[in-house]
Formats: structure tokens, sequence, C-alpha cells
């Protein structure tokens, strides 16, 4: 049975991105970084970079895939981050992929930059039907498939976590990129310091908490706000994390995005799934940034499954949501449903109604003996200390109002 040989490319932001893959296989992947001299990106001068190594990278692509016996004229189809990204770069790399498409004589995928980087996970992980936190530059979303698409459970309100720790650290006069930066003073605190933690409902802010860290740095040593800051970012994400497991019944956890490479955050991740005895999954870091792989491999599951487009529908999409998409290759039955509390379900004494993210509910014999619904807060191990007693208080104090 011939092979179905895939060439995508990633070019929404820093990396100009290139692979060739198969179902089972990487053959070629090349990449060029857009490294600005100073700050953070800029838009135009990136699409720039992507416009001067688009021809080489693709050429060096056919090179390293002729090694490996593949040639040209057996890619079935040309798959590209459509969004979301920036405009100037995502118009870039949509021209190099009609420029492709028209030589080969062979079809165009417009590929979610963010779906890419949920199924390279699953690719590469033995994840099957995951929860997934996403927290890249510009987004952060958890995100989990069901009623066929990937539902975005809940996300950053303002600025994504990324953004916001590199945002961070230039204001700290850190280089860039900010989060390895952040991560290796971090281990050298001596102490944790109050910082905003905003998590509303399934969602999350971080411009506050940026601001108040980099206040923070006028009294307090870079070790130490680097250390709190992280804390507390990574507590918000956890936990809205592990609300969509208490809602989904799923149990599975799956990290992507840049943001991911942070040994920190995988240990809360990994200590959260413990204690509710999920499984914690995390591809090779080389697939967490993005890149060429991810656009190619969801570019052929869709093209495995019938979904191309014309040229004239290859528009680019800076704002292209993660559930706009209609998800073709995913099969229903192989998913997990919401679960459902039937009415007039009766408990047992000391059963319990439910196991939530925050708290326990359960029965339990009360004054008299009559039977009375116990709602318990639990401490989390995956939070600091001093994080966990003020939240679980705070929340006490405003529920019982």
């Amino acid at each position: 049975m011939k092979n179905t040989f895939i060439l995508g490319i990633e070019g929404t932001a820093w990396n100009l991105s290139a692979a060739i893959v198969t179902e089972t296989e990487i053959i070629a992947e090349v990449t060029e970084i857009y490294k600005p001299i100073a700050g953070g990106i800029h838009p135009r001068e990136a699409a720039q970079h992507h416009a001067k190594y688009a021809a080489s990278v693709i050429k060096r692509l056919f090179a390293e895939a002729k090694e490996k016996g593949v040639e040209p004229s057996e890619i079935d189809g040309i798959a590209f981050s459509q969004g979301p990204g920036l405009g100037p770069c995502l118009r870039t790399v949509a021209t190099a992929a009609r420029m492709l498409s028209i030589s080969l004589g062979v079809p165009l995928i417009g590929v979610n930059h963010c779906i890419a980087h949920i199924e390279i996970g699953i690719w590469r992980t033995p994840a099957t039907d995951p929860v997934v936190l996403y927290v890249s530059g510009a987004n952060s979303q958890v995100i989990s498939y069901m009623g066929g698409q990937y539902r975005v459970f809940g996300e950053t309100l303002d600025i994504g976590l990324g953004n916001a720790l590199d945002k961070f650290a230039r204001g700290a006069n850190l280089p860039h990129p900010g989060g390895p930066k952040i991560e290796a003073y971090a281990k050298d605190a001596k102490k944790y310091i109050h910082l905003p933690y905003v998590v509303k409902g399934m969602d999350l802010s971080f411009s506050g908490l940026s601001t108040a860290a980099s206040e923070a740095l006028k009294k307090a040593p870079l070790e130490d706000v680097c250390f709190s800051y992280q804390e507390t970012a990574f507590a918000m994400v956890v936990e809205v994390a592990e609300r969509a497991l208490a809602h989904t019944g799923k149990k599975e956890v799956l990290l992507a995005g840049g943001v991911g490479a942070n040994t920190r955050l995988r240990e809360m991740l990994n200590d959260m799934c413990e204690a509710r005895g999920a499984k914690f999954y995390v591809p090779e870091k080389r697939f967490m940034g993005d890149n060429g792989t991810m656009i190619a491999y969801t570019g052929l599951l869709m093209y495995k499954s019938g979904n191309t487009l014309s040229l004239e529908d290859s528009r680019v999409n800076p704002s292209y949501r993660t559930d706009d998409v209609k998800v073709t290759w995913i099969r229903e039955e192989a998913t997990k449903k919401i679960p459902e509390i039937s009415p007039g379900t009766s408990l047992k004494l000391g059963e319990t109604l439910d196991n939530g993210a925050e708290a326990v509910v359960y029965l339990e014999e009360g004054p008299e003996g009559k039977e009375v619904l116990i709602k318990e807060r639990v401490p989390k191990a995956y939070r600091h200390k001093e994080i966990d007693e003020r939240i679980r208080t705070e929340r006490n104090r405003t529920e019982a109002r």
C-alpha cells in the first residue's frame, strides 16, 4: 500500500519550519528561527525573515527527503498554518504553500495552528482522548474533543501565558526568550511573594499578575519574584485543567505549546494528575514549540478525511479559533461523553457525590441523626502552600456570604 506524503509549513510567528511526514514517520524537517536584535517579535520583520528563507528551507527539505528515497513528485498535499498567528507571517507562508501546490499539482490543506499542537502531542504520546492544556506565547487554553470539535473549556481573557512571561522578563532586563530565564532564576528563590491569582470560572487573566510582578521587583530580589510569578501563573492554569478533568470525567491530560517546556509546570501537572488518578502526557521537547511536523501531520489527518482547500478558499485567518474547526478525522465513538447525574440519584452515608477540582461533596450524618451534604475544600499538593491556603480561605469566606 502506497504511503501518503504530506508537506507541512509552519510560520505563525518566530519559526519558519517545513516537514514531510507519513502516518508513521517523520521523513524530514528543516527550521529557520527569526531572532530579533532586541525586544519581542516584530511581525513585518518576522514575515521578511520567512520570505527570505522560504525557498532555501524547502530546497533543503527536499534534499533531506531525497536521502530517504522520497521525491517531490510523491508529495500528496501541501499543508500550511492558516491561523491563528501574525497576519504578515501567515500570508508569507500561505503564499509559499500555494506556489508549491500549483507546481506539484496537489491540493492545499489549511491547518489550525492550535489544533496542530494537540494532534502532534497525541501522535507522539500514548494519549487517546485527553484534556489538553495548551500554553504558548499568544494562547492559553484548556481544550478537549467533544461533539465533532475541539471545545475550549477555558482560556485567557487578555494575554497568553508565554507573552506574559516575556513581557515581565523584558521589564526585568532579561534576554529573550524570557521563560527559560525566569525558570532559572526561580530555582534560587528564598521565599514566595504574594501576587494576584486570577481564575474566573474556567478562564484566566495574566495582565494583573504581570504588572504586580514588575512592581514587586522594586522591593524584592529577582529570584523571589520569578519564583512567585511561576508558582502563581502555573497554579492558575493547572487549576483550570483540573476543572476540565472533573467536568468531562476524562482520565488523561496532555501538555502542549512552548511554555510546556518548563520543568516546574510539568511537575505541577503531574502532581495534579496523580491526585486525580489521571495520566499525564507530554511530547518530546522538540514538538512543544512551533514546528513543521505538527502542521504536516495534522494536514495528513485532514487530507485522509477529505478536508482540503481550493486556492480561492486558502485565505489566512489571524484569529482562527480552535473551536471554529469541524474535526472530520476523529471517530465520535472513540471519545467519552460528559458524565451526567440522573435525577433522583440517591446517596448512602459517607458516599461521595462529586469529586470536583476544588472540593469534595459527600453525605454525612448530622445533628439529631439527620443527613447533611458536606462540601469540603481540599488542599492541592501542586500549589505552593501559601497560595493554597490563601485561595481556600478566600473562597470559603466568599461562599459563606
